[in-house]
């Protein structure tokens, strides 16, 4: 994954762009960049982010972005942004993107003579090649348009140039894109959150295919929005940051509108609720007004150190991160039952381990409650899991077990209620020791997220989804 911010302003942008960026530390742990403009001269930093955090590692090189506009990136991928000087004029760009046919599209910009400066880990840097396909057009949207009909996957993008900043949202508007506007300043940023402590206020979302220019005091729209939309479901199930607004849906509201949907159908008893840190939170306090029971704090983020746990590549880490960061309260498990509401269940590795540690600490039933579908796709528009195969997933090894085919009759396995359904559920509760488990439907998501249901991708659950 990964999250932009750009801005242009009337004034000297850095500390707008500093924090606007950090504020999307959450999307992404890998590298960070920025780049400002100041006088038909750009200036440019990126840093690792693995061993250290966003403010960190640019706080101290603020002085030297100068300049009134400039856009910043924070990404699990490649090292951005990325320089160029071409025919449509020099420009540099950030991109959240995930394209599957990078070797296809490397050879063929090859055979047409075009060269690449950027390697990431021994590969072609994927936001250098999404440049040189903008560079193939007569013009920036004519770029950005063949950009959306090359790539197999997602891209969206801000594009610094020398008369302001182009944002430009992927075709399907899998990942969001909007624009906050202040007395003399515009920004846009894949995070609304990043918005209200800097004065911005949430001025337009951003169409799927859009294209928009930017300018200190006006928004200019390029290329109008394609009419057909799949923004990703699990935004407001996992990644998506709880203050946010996408489509005008606010990301706590859903998950709290899932939880209570669920805790009204379901029958168990318990002593009270409890969210799983972070985003099982909201979730957890729908259910438990929707279930009349006590919301308690029986498990706690440690804040301070800890980030997301699958954005590590090595799984290692990311085990010994999910074991980390979550710290249980023996005092409020002893001796209860006590239903967890968490956002999803990929590999089950974390939860496993997190269940077992809730009964060692004294628990009596450990009820799961999971706000989303058992995920049986890995994604193929966006880098949000890093699952290289669909035998990563829980599910699929289950399916496996089951049927001796991982990918046989799938399409009745993520059918709700469905006799196979049922049974991977029972399985991946038996797997993981938990005393009942239950997920949310698709169908409830969909009402909770409140977008109609051909507007949201659900590929991950059910294998639908625009190509």
């Amino acid at each position: 994954m990964g999250g932009f911010f750009g801005t242009i302003s009337k004034s000297a942008c850095a500390t707008d762009l500093f924090y606007g960026t950090d504020y999307n530390s959450h999307l992404g742990t890998r590298r960070g960049g920025m780049a400002t403009l100041h006088e038909g001269v750009f200036q440019r930093s990126i840093h690792n982010l693995e061993n250290s955090y966003f403010r960190t590692r640019f706080e101290s090189e603020l002085d030297k972005f100068r300049g009134n506009s400039g856009i910043g990136i924070i990404s699990d991928t490649d090292p951005q942004p990325i320089f160029i000087n071409s025919h449509l004029g020099k420009y540099a760009v950030v991109t959240v993107a995930k394209v599957n046919n990078l070797d296809e599209l490397e050879q063929e910009l090859l055979e047409k003579g075009r060269h690449f400066s950027e390697l990431s880990s021994g590969k072609i840097n994927q936001t250098e090649l999404i440049s040189l396909l903008i560079s193939e057009g007569r013009t920036f949207v004519e770029g950005v348009e063949i950009v959306h009909e090359k790539i197999k996957g997602s891209c969206s993008m801000l594009i610094l140039t020398e008369n302001g900043i182009i944002a430009a949202r992927d075709k399907y508007g899998r990942t969001p894109l909007l624009i906050g506007k202040k007395d003399g300043a515009i920004a846009a940023s894949s995070e609304p959150s990043s918005f209200p402590n800097l004065g911005f206020e949430l001025e337009y979302n951003v169409g799927p295919g859009e294209v928009v220019m930017l300018t200190a005091d006006k928004i200019e729209q390029l290329r109008k929005p394609n009419k057909k939309m799949q923004v990703c479901s699990f935004l407001w199930v996992y990644y998506g940051y709880p203050v946010s607004e996408y489509e005008g849906v606010n990301v706590d509201a859903a998950r709290y509108a899932s939880g209570m949907a669920m805790a009204k159908k379901d029958k168990v008893d318990a002593d009270y609720v409890s969210g799983i840190p972070d985003s099982g939170i909201g979730m957890a306090l729908g259910y438990s007004e929707g279930k009349g029971i006590p919301y308690r704090r029986a498990i706690v983020k440690y804040t301070p150190t800890w980030p997301r746990s699958f954005t590590p590549s090595n799984q290692a880490v990311r085990d010994l991160v999910a074991k980390m960061k979550l710290i249980p309260n023996r005092t409020l498990l002893r001796d209860k039952r006590v239903i967890f509401c968490d956002d999803s269940i990929v590999r089950g590795t974390q939860l496993r381990d997190n269940v077992n540690i809730l009964y060692g600490y004294g628990a009596k039933e450990v009820h799961m409650r999971i706000g989303c579908p058992p995920i049986l796709f890995s994604c193929p528009f966006l880098g949000f899991s890093a699952s290289k195969s669909d035998l990563e997933l829980i599910a699929r090894r289950i399916i496996k077990e089951l049927e001796g085919d991982d990918s046989k009759n799938l399409e009745k396995y993520a059918a709700t209620g469905s006799e196979e359904y049922n049974k991977l559920v029972e399985c991946i509760r038996k797997k993981l020791n938990i005393t009942t488990l239950r997920f949310n439907t698709v169908e409830d998501l969909i009402e909770a997220i409140g977008l109609p249901k051909e507007c949201v991708c659900t590929h991950c659950y059910n294998g639908s989804g625009c190509f």
